[in-house]
């Protein structure tokens, strides 16, 4: 199985260019906005998305989605967002697995027993 990861450290995140291919691949209607605005901070990316009239955020997609594994092999770097080094990792069949992370770097950890 196929995940995509943050591999850098500052935390997982798509550019407008990668939500626009999900997008498209997967039949979405969209427009192009450049009046999004985040609460904390100026809007980062000129291209954001929009689709239904609801922004997309890049961490509703599941890791696995296939859409979001081929653009991050054919983009590369061009499907990065803001302060994320994206990478696709192997999984194997049958292990249960999640993501963890320090300061937005990421890894995939196969799940087991934890008492606290």
């Amino acid at each position: 199985m196929q995940v995509v990861i943050n591999s850098d450290y500052g935390g997982f995140g798509l550019s407008g260019e990668a939500m626009q291919f999900i997008a498209s691949r997967k039949g979405w209607n969209y427009q192009i906005t450049d009046s999004y605005e985040r609460w904390w901070e100026p809007p980062i990316d000129s291209q954001e998305c929009a689709v239904f009239g609801h922004q997309i955020w890049d961490v509703d997609l599941p890791r696995t989605d296939p859409d979001l594994v081929k653009c991050v092999e054919l983009l590369g770097d061009r499907s990065w967002g803001r302060n994320a080094e994206l990478k696709v990792v192997e999984v194997p069949d049958g292990v249960s697995w999640h993501i963890q992370d320090y300061d937005g770097k990421e890894w995939v950890a196969e799940d087991h027993r934890v008492w606290m």
